[in-house]
């Protein structure tokens, strides 16, 4: 039984955590902590967990954590980069859902966040947790960084192209959209219902945190720089991510539909549609899937690619969950076997 602990469980993303822990055979939630919810139960927070945790919200320790096969890290950054490094001298394996570890660059990390990196020896280690690039290097790692959410809809709609040469790399436009729960569960005027509700808006426009994220993981795929325009959108719904991928074909490139196909034909958790067929935020709701469909409008020379996932799913929990049974040898779909909700 793999011991697991919880740092940041009061957040969407460790609320998800543990709604997906809970039905896994593999794994205890030995600890969860919370600075602000110590000393209270978790299933009082989360009635819905009620029967499932006889835990309580701790403060963060070092020495509870230690004792824990792995510890994910739900939290804003620069929490994880403060803790880490103790973890892993202890024994402990690490899954950080946060931005801490995404970025190999420290000097750029600190451009786009705004401090200094507090463990940047560990950056060369921090494997890239997208299952669907870095398998192998993700089963001996020690420290995983979980890709953010946007990230993980446009570079699995991009991939294929990238890695077979398809497509000019300093054309890339992604107008993407997330629902409001991608903003994190802190109190903002700009969530509010009455705010969100009936409305549709681009934010970020100048530069968002999550575009070095996604040129570096492209590139690697690539082989050679990525130049992306990224425009990301708040949805009027609490949870889901569609990603719009516009690139420029650098010549007629076949049947681009069974690319996909056969690119993405071994991999659990992406689902290239029929032709025609495309995705919609609804169908992926609570699953750890995301769903592709792929165009050229007009037989004209720009490839139109759609990507939806769930942003606390497949963006966020679910991958981590995925990552960790990498990690400990387990089958790939453990405690991971959900269908999307509809309505």
């Amino acid at each position: 039984m793999i011991r697991a602990g919880i740092v940041g469980g009061t957040g969407y993303t460790g609320v998800e955590l543990l709604r997906l822990l809970a039905l896994h055979r593999d794994v205890e939630v030995v600890a969860i902590t919370s600075r602000a919810e110590a000393g209270r139960r978790v299933d009082d927070l989360y009635p819905n967990l009620r029967g499932h945790f006889d835990l309580v919200f701790a403060e963060p320790d070092v020495a509870l954590l230690a004792a824990c096969d792995v510890v994910f890290f739900a939290t804003p950054h620069n929490v994880a980069m403060q803790l880490v490094p103790e973890l892993l001298a202890a024994g402990s394996r690490v899954i950080d859902l946060s931005a801490d570890y995404r970025i190999r660059d420290a000097a750029l990390w600190s451009q786009w966040y705004g401090e200094p990196h507090a463990s940047p020896e560990l950056l060369p280690e921090a494997v890239y947790g997208l299952p669907e690039v870095n398998r192998d290097r993700i089963r001996g790692a020690r420290l995983v960084a979980c890709p953010g959410c946007y990230p993980t809809a446009i570079q699995l709609g991009w991939i294929p192209l990238l890695a077979k040469g398809l497509v000019d790399p300093a054309t890339l436009i992604a107008s993407a959209a997330s629902g409001a729960s991608g903003a994190g569960r802190q109190a903002k005027i700009d969530n509010l219902l009455s705010e969100v509700a009936g409305s549709f808006k681009a934010y970020g426009v100048g530069g968002h945190r999550h575009l070095p994220e996604i040129e570096q993981g492209l590139a690697d795929v690539s082989g050679s720089p990525v130049a992306v325009t990224f425009v990301p959108h708040l949805l009027p719904i609490v949870r889901g991510i569609h990603a719009t991928l516009f690139a420029r074909l650098r010549s007629p490139a076949g049947d681009l539909q069974a690319l996909y196909e056969d690119y993405y034909a071994a991999e659990p958790f992406v689902d290239v549609l029929p032709r025609g067929m495309f995705p919609q935020t609804r169908t992926v709701k609570g699953a750890n899937r995301c769903q592709l469909s792929i165009m050229v409008p007009q037989d004209r020379d720009t490839v139109v690619v759609m990507s939806t996932i769930d942003n606390l799913v497949k963006g966020a929990s679910g991958q981590a969950l995925q990552n960790m049974n990498i990690m400990f040898g387990l089958p790939e779909q453990a405690g991971l076997e959900l269908v999307g909700l509809l309505p």
